[in-house]
């Protein structure tokens, strides 16, 4: 049987909706301000978001205002054909689609097949991926998330309908030079495997306020501890505590920034699987290696992955809410299930929160399928294996989070893998496929689909590879080396040793910057590190590049796509350009308006492509007009006490920058203890510039101590 429902937006304004065909329904409901529900058939209990502890942030919502869906003649479009919902969405001829996992060799994703799928990266964007987030953002003005917990396929117009009002021309490929493997499609296409589903729109009309309202939807964005935006350090696997306090004395000795230690494996009894108990050689003491690191402002955070060995006390306890299937010989917990979680949760804070770790890293929870359960599983919640492996990474997040909730602490770590919903949990995917370029398109993909993304440092050819691999890194959500295999050190790399060093430092300096960033991405739901494409007044720069033919590589002479996916926001106002190995020059897309160097305050182009050769030593930053960028000074260490603050203002235009404080650790801020400061930038009649910072009446102040306004820029061109 084929039941097939079609909705047209332009009729229903904000009115709620039924249509119903042979007993089954479609129903479509207005959720918030620029925010409806689809729901299809019969969809899953079990679904994205079901399982997860969050909350939209309806007034943030609400305070966006009303907006309207763009799809005005076209209709979506749904079928349940034999258990399975297909979903159409029409493409206009120049739209432009963005999202739909994280991807890390294209930004644009029109002209895509691929099957969402929870997994490690395998290093094709085919997604399989570590956050296969079926949300998609259009350059019309609109997104839609498909709410399900399921393998979903996906076909980015490349499908041609029969009855399409775009039908393209049937060419002869043997005589007519404009054949192409590839006729053009304006359709977009979704199958899931479910007799129903839910599919949550979100309108703009800008894209970026569809990115806000979705992270909005979902909690907002994290707000992680002030600690986690410093510079962290994983050690080796088998390190002994007596070794990571070496390390940390070698850091102080070298003048070196760092806030976290990560643990690996081997401060656990047993690894692979976990007992999640520390090993009494090698950490003998751990509530006194903890307090020594605490002493020294540094914050730990430990390793561990999903599967439970026989060797741990909560085995036999556990083991009735288990999966079928072990991995590494190891038990799979089900964590839909409350006992589950209720188990695991006591273990970890006796064996880890109250000891005092700051957070963990959560490993193995993306999957790879000969060490991972197979879909034939059988879990205990009597949800697929299938719908527990696409969420597995954001229960472990909620589980963890809610531990740290419970003690009014803030904690920040590492994840491999998550999806829609995990936006207000504070964890950054990372993984180990290895690859500076595509980790900045990750990096821009990211902030798509509501997850963060970190392009860690691990190992380098060469020092110059190491020095571009660390100038990006800083520019992330965690500025991390991860020496868990290999022992590198920031100075493994004697001549670059001191330029690394001085990347580290400004990473520092800028955490009134970054804090502040991510208080937009809590409280706003503007990522904190975003695509340009995101970014008012950015020119999208895509190409179509003809293909060549070739025999083996290339038959049907495929073109191939050509765009800007080497370059990034972080925050309000800063542009990151990174340069790679080997690379002395590189071209800078610069969005509408005047843009000035990071460093020098030069005017460096306006609304423009430039070329730039910036040498080794300095990643190319740009600041937009006005941009006013808070600076604490060049500390090594995070202490809790106040900093004094250099506020640079950039460009000749007036501007108004909201700083952001509170206390840097508790969840005390969503109860109202946090503070705006006003930084105000007026340009007098003569051309003189006057700063002037605004501290609202009775409001506390955490971290500043006192304000320096410092004007960076140089006088632009005149424009012709």
């Amino acid at each position: 049987m084929i039941r097939i429902f079609k909705i047209n937006f332009v009729c229903l304004s904000f009115i709620f909706f039924i249509s119903c065909f042979q007993g089954n329904a479609v129903e479509v409901e207005k959720v918030n301000a620029g925010i409806w529900k689809i729901s299809v058939g019969r969809p899953d209990k079990v679904n994205l978001l079901s399982e997860l502890n969050i909350a939209p942030r309806t007034e943030a919502i609400l305070e966006m205002g009303e907006a309207f869906m763009p799809v005005s003649v076209e209709d979506l479009e749904f079928k349940v054909v034999d258990g399975k919902t297909y979903i159409r969405f029409p493409l206009e001829k120049d739209e432009k689609i963005y999202g739909l996992g994280l991807n890390f060799k294209t930004v644009e994703q029109r002209g895509r097949v691929m099957r969402l799928h929870a997994d490690h990266y395998g290093g094709r964007d085919n997604g399989r991926t570590h956050a296969p987030v079926p949300f998609f953002v259009s350059s019309r003005g609109y997104g839609a998330l498909i709410n399900t917990a399921r393998y979903i396929d996906v076909w980015v117009g490349t499908g041609i309908r029969k009855d399409s009002r775009n039908v393209p021309i049937a060419r002869d490929r043997n005589t007519d030079p404009e054949w192409t493997s590839r006729p053009y499609s304006d359709n977009m296409e979704f199958l899931v495997p479910a007799e129903g589903v839910e599919i949550l729109l979100f309108l703009g009309p800008t894209m970026l306020e569809v990115v806000q309202r979705f992270n909005l939807y979902n909690g907002g964005g994290t707000l992680p501890p002030r600690w986690g935006l410093g510079f962290w350090h994983r050690t080796p696997t088998l390190f002994t505590d007596k070794l990571v306090m070496a390390e940390v004395e070698e850091f102080r000795k070298r003048k070196f920034p760092l806030t976290v230690i990560g643990l690996e494996p081997g401060w656990m009894s047993h690894a692979y699987p976990c007992t999640y108990e520390w090993d009494t050689v090698r950490f003998p003491d751990p509530v006194g290696f903890i307090k020594k690191l605490d002493d020294r402002h540094i914050k730990t955070n430990v390793w561990i992955n999903p599967y439970i060995s026989p060797a741990t006390k909560l085995y036999d306890e556990i083991k009735p809410y288990t999966s079928s299937h072990l991995v590494w010989c190891g038990l799979v917990p089900d964590y839909t299930l409350s006992e589950a979680r209720q188990i695991a949760t006591r273990h970890f804070e006796e064996n880890q929160v109250k000891k005092g770790i700051s957070g963990y890293k959560l490993d193995e929870n993306d999957g790879y399928d000969y060490w991972l359960w197979p879909d034939v599983a059988i879990f205990p919640s009597g949800n697929t294996a299938e719908q527990i492996r696409q969420i597995y990474g954001s229960l472990m997040q909620d589980m963890t989070v809610q531990m740290y909730r419970k003690q009014n602490k803030r904690t920040y770590g590492l994840v491999r893998s998550g999806n829609a919903g995990t936006s207000s949990f504070p964890y950054v995917i990372y993984n180990d496929y290895y690859d500076h370029r595509d980790f900045i398109t990750a990096l821009i993909n990211s902030s798509f689909i509501g997850v963060l993304w970190t392009p860690e440092v691990r190992a380098s050819k060469s020092a110059e590879e190491w020095l571009r691999r660390m100038q990006t890194v800083c520019f992330s959500p965690i500025a991390m080396l991860d020496a868990w295999a290999d022992g590198t050190k920031p100075w493994s790399f004697p001549e670059v040793s001191q330029q690394v060093n001085e990347i580290a430092k400004l990473r520092m300096r800028l955490i009134p910057y970054l804090y502040t960033a991510f208080a937009n991405y809590a409280f706003k739901g503007i990522p904190p590190v975003r695509a340009m494409n995101l970014e008012q007044g950015y020119k999208d720069e895509v190409k179509m590049e003809k293909g060549k033919l070739d025999a083996t590589e290339n038959p049907y002479a495929m073109a191939l796509r050509k765009e800007i996916k080497d370059q990034f926001m972080v925050g309000n106002s800063l542009l990151i350009a990174p340069l790679f190995a080997g690379e002395t020059e590189r071209r800078v897309v610069l969005p509408k308006g005047k843009w000035y160097d990071f460093y020098t305050g030069e005017f460096v182009g306006e609304g423009e492509i430039i070329t730039v050769a910036p040498g080794l030593d300095k990643i190319p930053v740009y600041v937009k007009d006005g941009g006013i960028i808070p600076l604490w000074p060049g500390i090594t260490q995070l202490e809790n006490r106040r900093y004094p603050l250099e506020i640079r203002h950039y460009g000749e235009k007036a501007s108004v920058y909201d700083l952001y404080d509170d206390d840097g650790e508790t969840y005390d801020y969503e109860k109202g203890e946090r503070t705006w400061i006003t930084l105000k930038v007026d340009i007098e009649n003569n051309g003189k510039k006057k700063g002037t910072v605004i501290i609202p009446k009775n409001s506390e102040v955490w971290s500043f101590s006192d304000y320096k306004f410092r004007f960076m820029s140089s006088v632009p061109p005149k424009s012709s």
